[in-house]
């Protein structure tokens, strides 16, 4: 039985840190054989965290540390007990369609406040822009939403030269290098404990918001939908899912109810970022294939129910991708 909690905590950390080491070294080089020492040590490690899972586990406000230790006591229990040669490490496809899921559903809670953020800026955008039209600039700082949008659509229906021929190779990888970047920022500013993501986050839409209103009120919904649709319904989630790893960061550092070191916390997520952020970073690319060569192209070129309907195709598929994808495989 365990006297003093944070006494044994502070006694046994050191142990759980050095198997956690061992472990990150084997799976991150499968190939390695360790020495026997390296066994021997190994296997102590084992048992000693095991038992101090059974001690803390008689604490039933220790739930924090008893999901740490379980997790480390399955990982260890999984590298002892292998019998099966292990594929190579570097599975690009399993990565994005199984582990890429998993991730995302495993930390669903942070993405539904990196939402909830988002809906907020768009309400406020929408608003504003119902209320006093004057702020459009201020809200949407780029010339061509300047225009009204019934005379955008007049003059883009109008139009009949292609304003990307030639360019849009360029125009495509100038979108996910800049949407990637902001991606990117959106994460890293979890550093400021979920302040500068939340800031990004809420600004995103409100001018979603806001250039979602302009249109609706002036009638040109149909034109919006089409133009929107085809990239949007990857392009906004992707931004939502940097939200989410930006928010996870930010939880990790606060620590909020969260009885591991710092270190351990950012331990503890490190790898869900990376494999977030890089799923983001594949969502932008389609989404910027999809916005030089799709989305640009309005009637009569593309008719809009056929870009609506290609969006709404995307929109269902990629909502079965996150929801569905990786279940039927045990996460590692």
């Amino acid at each position: 039985m365990i006297i003093d909690v944070e006494r044994f905590i502070d006694t046994e950390r050191g142990y759980w840190e050095e198997l956690e080491k061992i472990l990150r070294r084997v799976e991150n080089s499968p190939d390695t054989a360790l020495a026997l020492r390296d066994l021997k040590r190994f296997h102590y490690l084992y048992e000693r965290v095991s038992a101090d899972l059974a001690r803390i586990s008689t604490f039933a406000s220790e739930k924090e540390i008893r999901s740490y230790l379980e997790s480390l006591v399955a990982r260890a229990y999984g590298e002892i007990h292998e019998s099966r040669s292990k594929p190579h490490r570097l599975r690009p496809f399993y990565w994005f369609f199984t582990r890429f899921p998993q991730v995302f559903r495993s930390r669903i809670q942070a993405f539904w406040l990196s939402l909830a953020i988002t809906l907020a800026g768009v309400t406020f955008g929408a608003a504003v822009i119902s209320f006093d039209y004057d702020a459009k600039p201020v809200l949407m700082p780029f010339e061509h939403l300047q225009v009204k949008p019934s005379q955008r659509v007049q003059m883009e229906e109008k139009s009949k030269e292609d304003r990307l021929k030639g360019h849009k190779g360029s125009f495509s990888a100038m979108l996910m290098t800049h949407n990637t970047r902001i991606s990117i920022l959106t994460l890293a500013l979890g550093m400021t404990w979920g302040i500068g993501t939340i800031i990004l986050l809420f600004s995103n839409g409100v001018m979603v918001g806001a250039v979602g209103a302009d249109y609706i009120l002036d009638g040109q919904t149909k034109f919006l939908m089409g133009w929107l649709m085809p990239h949007g319904v990857i392009e906004i989630p992707a931004i939502l899912i940097a939200g989410q790893a930006g928010i996870l960061l930010a939880g990790a550092l606060i620590g909020r109810g969260n009885r591991l070191s710092l270190r351990l916390r950012l331990r503890e997520i490190t790898n869900d970022l990376f494999t977030l952020i890089g799923g983001v970073a594949v969502l932008l690319v389609w989404a910027g294939i999809i916005e030089a060569f799709l989305s640009q192209y309005h009637e009569p070129v593309l008719p809009y129910w056929a870009k609506i309907t290609f969006g709404f195709i995307e929109l269902v598929l990629f909502t079965t991708f996150l929801s569905l994808s990786g279940r039927a495989t045990p996460k590692i």
